[in-house]
This record gives C-alpha cells, structure tokens and sequence, in this order.
C-alpha cells in the first residue's frame, strides 16, 4: 500500500493570516520570516499570555505530560515518553481547565522523543507557531511553560540558551523544568517555540539548572513525516501486505487477530481491507466479535483517515461507520481492537 496514510492538517494559518510551506510542498507551521523582521521582544508577561492559551496538560491513565497545540485543528506536539505507554485514546487539558478526548496519531523513531497527539472534533484551538530555522543563538532569553509533577499546570520558568547541542540537535538552557514539563514548548522572546522540552540533568532527580529542549530541525523532520505518513508506528499498515477484498453486497467476512499478526503503534494486531467505491455512494461496514473489542478505521484512496469507530452504540462494543464517499476510488478498511493485544476471531460485511 504504497499510498501517503495521513494528512493530518491541511493547511496552518500564521502571523499576518500567511501560509508558508517547507520544499516538499506541505503545510509549514512556521513563523512568517519576513514580518519577524523588525519585531520587538515581547516582556515576559507578554510571551506567558500569548503562549499558555495553547500549552496543554496531557494525562494518559499511567501519568501525565504537557504539549503544545500547533494547529488551530488540535495537533498537538509532546514527547514520545509522555504518551508512549499510554491507550490508543488519552485526555489533553487546556489552560481553562477543559478536558478533551485525544488520540495518539505519531512517534518519533526510537532516537527522537516526539509524538503527535490529535484533539477531536476542533476547528479553532489557539496554537503557538514555531519559530524561523537557525534563529537560536547562545544567550537568547528563552522561557518554558509546562505542567510541573502533572499538578501546576501552567507553570512559567525563565533563562537563557546555555549551549547548542549540534551532535545530539537539542538546546541547553537553564529555564527550570522538572517532570510532567516534558514535551512542553521552549520559548523565544516572541512568543514562538524554539524547541521541545525534553530532559533534564539531575542526580537527585531535582532540576540542577541544565535542561535540554530538542531543536526545530528535529521538530521539522518529524512533522514533515507525520504528514507523509512516514513516521514509524504511524505507517505501519501502509506497508503492510497486499489488503483482502471486501465486497459491499452485505457478505461476511471471518477473520482473525492473533499473535505474530502485524501490530500498530499500540501493539493491537490488525488486518487491511478495501473495497471499490464511487462519489455519493453510502456504505456501513459492521465489525462485530464475542473475543475483543473491535475497531473500525478508514481510508480514503490518497490515504487519508476518513472515519474511525469503536463502539457501535452506547453498551455495545462492536464497531460500525456508516459513511457517504466522497469521491470514486480505492478505500481501505484497517480492523483492528480498541486494546493493544487483544486476540480472537470477529466477523466483517459491508453494504449500501
């Protein structure tokens, strides 16, 4: 399935309503260089109102974390450590308190700790855009904003660029940040993030005044690949074996989920389906299992996530989409399970 998976956003507004795209033609969440030009440093107070609207507390069940929103959409940038042995749902939580479901779309490959978190059902997220490449310098003012411990959320520290890491790409700097500010944004002088932080050094696990926040050229790459489908947890049916044949005239299909299958992110097992369908087309496709709890996601032909469902209806834990098609073309069906690990057989139809 040689296809891109995910478009995640399609398209960021930034400062001055412009659109600003990398060379591989997708969206950009940078910072408009040219009207930076010019720009006076904000005061800190101003940096602390114009950021915290958009950091976030992130709480998965086992722990919590912070990140940032980066699209007025929900895509939300943190750590992979934060949510990496989290459910495949966790709950983000903005600065007025308000607690919203979230999925865990992305992660960084096992040497970088990032993960991209996506807020559902939001079209108008207060975002904090990234600043211009190879604008950090050594004794730039920098400030962090996190959730400290998973209980102070909001939490504004302030210090300075201490040291460019280029071998390992991350920033030194002496803002105080202690556990739950993982995946929380370092800060410039404007306002915009400078990086992700990440670490910090300790031997008594108490802040020593050494942090280290992983640089935008990481960030960049990374967000490049959650776009194009390339992460590696986030591509993993996409290179899966050749999909079964689902036809829609209401046929069911057995199947199973075992050990040794193919696992996403969350180590759940799946199978790949598709199915041949056309512009205004309406079709329901039902999964339904005695043995696991399933979960319906899918695809359009460019590999974008159309729709996704894991439970039929209130108290019933089969899963069902019902969806008109937006276009004529090749969809696919990933089946898989709400629980990573859950094993044993379900049936599958589809109809119009």
């Amino acid at each position: 399935m040689n296809k891109q998976l995910l478009r995640l956003v399609a398209a960021v507004v930034l400062a001055g309503g412009s659109l600003l795209t990398l060379e591989t033609g997708l969206p950009c969440f940078y910072s408009n260089p040219v009207l930076a030009q010019g720009r006076e440093k904000l005061a800190a107070e101003d940096v602390y109102e114009q950021a915290s609207e958009a950091v976030v507390t992130i709480y998965t069940g086992r722990g919590s974390g912070s990140g940032f929103i980066i699209s007025a959409d929900g895509l939300v940038l943190t750590n992979s450590h934060v949510v990496e042995n989290a459910p495949r749902t966790v709950t983000v939580v903005l600065k007025d308190g308000t607690r919203l479901p979230a999925e865990v779309v992305a992660f960084g490959d096992k040497n970088l700790d990032l993960a991209a978190v996506k807020i559902r059902s939001q079209d108008n997220l207060p975002t904090i855009p990234l600043a211009t490449a190879n604008s950090v310098r050594v004794g730039s003012e920098v400030y962090a904003i996190g959730s400290p411990f998973g209980k102070f959320s909001g939490t504004f520290t302030r210090g300075i660029v201490s040291r460019l890491d280029e071998e390992e790409k991350q920033i030194q700097h002496d803002a105080a940040i202690n556990p739950g500010n993982s995946g929380g944004p370092l800060l410039n002088a404007f306002g915009e993030a400078i990086g992700v932080n990440t670490a910090f050094y300790s031997s008594r696990s108490r802040n020593t005044g050494i942090s280290f926040a992983i640089n935008l050229e990481q960030v960049e790459s990374f967000l490049v690949a959650v776009q194009s489908g390339e992460t590696p947890r986030l591509s993993a049916w996409k290179n899966s074996t050749s999909p079964r044949s689902l036809t829609l005239d209401g046929e069911v299909v057995n199947g199973s989920l075992r050990d040794g299958d193919e696992t996403l992110w969350d180590e759940s097992f799946f199978d790949v389906y598709s199915f041949e369908g056309w512009a205004g087309q309406q079709v329901i496709i039902e999964m339904v299992s005695w043995e696991l709890d399933p979960y319906l996601i899918l695809l359009n032909s460019d590999g974008t996530i159309l729709t996704k469902n894991d439970d039929w209806r209130p108290g019933d834990p089969n899963a069902r989409i019902i969806i008109t098609l937006p276009e004529d073309g090749t969809y696919t069906v990933v089946v898989s399970t709400f629980k990573s690990e859950q094993s044993g057989d379900y049936t599958l139809r589809a109809y119009n």
